[in-house]
């Protein structure tokens, strides 16, 4: 079976000490995993969460997407270094709270387009960065780094799963892999079977299972019997969560476009559509 996962901003923009029995409510509605966002590492209750978690007995994951101020592809190396300390804190984080996988846009600012293909020289410096993070990671503990192929209008960086491997075998470190978003997929990818395939068990890292109008997962257009069967004849035994956002944020609302509400609140979303998808999975036997 699947290991299905919620993620924290089905709740709260920003996961704070006030958000600790979140951890345990995810447990108690069925998820095997939470994927905790991490807005901000520098106030992130990390002990705290690393509590809750053993109590709770759930498995732990962690997403950040790079602000401004740390952006690997920045002209300014002050920039640079400045996203990769984050990026190590955020390694510390993961090692702390016992998570195996820290996903998301790790490799550029998140938002950010230049307005022009990817450049030769932004690649340099995003794949440079990554392996000094990526060789910290390897040297703290077992720690995947999963970096997302994301819309064209949230990055002109990477977009698609083969870019995203591409760029694992750049950094080359063995820690690195890709972390694949449905509601990304149906927009970029040609086939949801042949990105699966372009990962193979080998790269695909992390799983976000989320509907292509970030609504309630089998609802709405995404192939997901196809992808499911695909993710199963790799051998994909890693997290499947669940990701969509309220229209009250604020920080996240720009960036990810979300104006209108698809359940009355985001854990209706995340309850209905872990229902949906463990039938589609059962569909599949």
């Amino acid at each position: 079976m699947f290991k299905f996962g919620v993620d924290s901003l089905i709740w709260t923009e920003e996961f704070t000490k006030k958000d600790l029995p979140l951890i345990e409510k995810a447990k108690s509605l069925g998820f095997d995993v939470i994927d905790i966002n991490v807005s901000h590492p520098e106030r992130f209750p990390a002990g705290l969460v690393a509590e809750k978690i053993k109590e709770a007995d759930i498995i732990p994951v962690t997403t950040i997407g790079l602000p401004a101020d740390s952006n690997l592809i920045s002209p300014d190396s002050n920039v640079r270094r400045h996203g990769i300390e984050m990026m190590k804190k955020m390694v510390d984080i993961n090692i702390e709270i016992g998570s195996k996988i820290l996903g998301g846009v790790i490799y550029a600012q998140w938002g950010y387009c230049s307005g022009k293909p990817r450049t030769e020289q932004e690649w340099k410096l995003s794949t440079e960065a990554m392996k000094e993070i990526a060789v910290y990671a390897k040297k703290k503990k077992d720690l995947i780094l999963a970096i997302e192929p994301v819309g064209r209008f949230e990055s002109h960086f990477i977009n698609i799963a083969e870019d995203a491997v591409k760029y694992c075998k750049a950094v080359g470190t063995g820690n690195i892999k890709v972390h694949l978003d449905a509601f990304h997929m149906i927009r970029e990818e040609s086939s949801f079977s042949d990105a699966v395939n372009t990962c193979g068990k080998e790269y695909l890292g992390y799983v976000h299972v989320c509907e292509n109008n970030r609504g309630i997962p089998g609802t709405g257009l995404v192939p997901w019997k196809e992808f499911f069967t695909a993710l199963k004849k790799i051998g994909f035994n890693g997290p499947l969560t669940i990701e969509s956002f309220d229209p009250s944020f604020k920080e996240l609302n720009r960036l990810c476009a979300i104006w209108r509400k698809f359940a009355d609140t985001g854990e209706e979303l995340a309850v209905k559509g872990l229902a949906n998808l463990r039938k589609i999975e059962a569909s599949l036997k």
